[in-house]
């Protein structure tokens, strides 16, 4: 698939391309239920970026100090031995808010809360983040954790919108490839998936504590950004994802805030993946990360194979 083009398609409307690439959504069913058929029975939604180019070159964002190298080492997790794809940075992120959804684009300035997860250029530790797990508890016995499911393929753009203007913001748009137009797309619909979208993306100052339905990480898993990025905040409590690199770091916590579900409409920016790529062959998603419990949600717009 690749990480697509844009085309401009309004000059007035003032934008610059921060970022280009991969998207990929995921969700998890709940513990001990192996398919889910309904918001309801959905543990976690996930997604999943792969820049490309922007700004910054890639090999830049590789940098030892950029973030996207060496932060699984802070962890409690083993980072596995494997070669990354070409140009590959990968980055979960995972909603956090309870709702198992993101917002509904028909109903903008709806926040949704989420934090990067994993970051990472080894394909082998997302897997390891996706996949399903067997484990023991004093209280329940044995349990069944079920792999996550793919449910959205397509590209992204992190978009600087009105720059040098006290307004500018930043603007996280995707569309989507997979699942094809002529499929059904129950899942998708169910979980606020629409073909295309765009988002406000705000980043959360780890100094300061949340409120209400955003409470928010532990202290102890909120990112640390160097000083240079740390400096970006100031005293205020949010940011724009300017620049991108704010996502390069683990337990960074951001919201995403509904926009529309009309890209063009909105930025004067048409995105376009690339032609005759609808086929299952053509799967980037499958293709990076093999085959998938049930491909179902991402090929034909279910939740599961009838």
């Amino acid at each position: 698939m690749g990480q697509g083009k844009e085309v401009k398609t309004r000059t007035e409307t003032p934008t610059e391309i921060q970022e280009r690439g991969e998207i990929f959504f995921f969700y998890r069913p709940k513990v001990e239920r192996e398919e889910a058929h309904s918001p309801d029975d959905v543990q976690r939604l996930y997604i999943v970026l792969r820049p490309e180019s922007g700004e910054r070159s890639v090999e830049s964002k590789q940098s030892p100090d950029s973030g996207k190298e060496g932060r699984i080492s802070h962890t409690n997790q083993t980072k596995h031995q494997g070669t990354a794809t070409e140009g590959g940075l990968y980055g979960v992120q995972v909603h956090g808010d309870g709702k198992k959804t993101l917002p509904d684009l028909s109903k903008p300035s709806t926040p949704f809360w989420g934090f990067v997860e994993l970051v990472t250029t080894n394909i082998e530790d997302i897997k390891s983040a996706l996949k399903g797990e067997e484990y023991d508890t004093a209280t329940r016995g044995h349990r069944h954790k079920p792999p996550a499911r793919p449910l959205g393929e397509g590209i992204y753009r992190l978009v600087r919108h009105n720059p040098g203007n006290r307004s500018t913001h930043t603007h996280l748009v995707y569309k989507l490839e997979f699942p094809p137009k002529e499929e059904k797309k129950e899942p998708q619909e169910s979980l606020n998936i629409e073909r295309q979208g765009s988002f406000v993306i705000q980043i959360r100052n780890p100094e300061h504590g949340g409120r209400g339905q955003f409470q928010g990480l532990q202290s102890k898993r909120k990112a640390v950004f160097p000083a240079h990025l740390h400096g970006e905040f100031g005293r205020r409590k949010f940011i724009p994802a300017d620049p991108p690199d704010l996502l390069n770091y683990q337990g960074c916590e951001f919201l995403l805030i509904s926009a529309s579900d009309d890209v063009e409409e909105e930025l004067g920016l048409e995105l376009e993946t690339e032609e005759g790529g609808e086929q299952p062959e053509c799967s980037d998603l499958v293709t990076t990360f093999g085959e998938c419990a049930s491909a179902a949600p991402l090929f034909k717009g279910m939740f599961q194979d009838l």
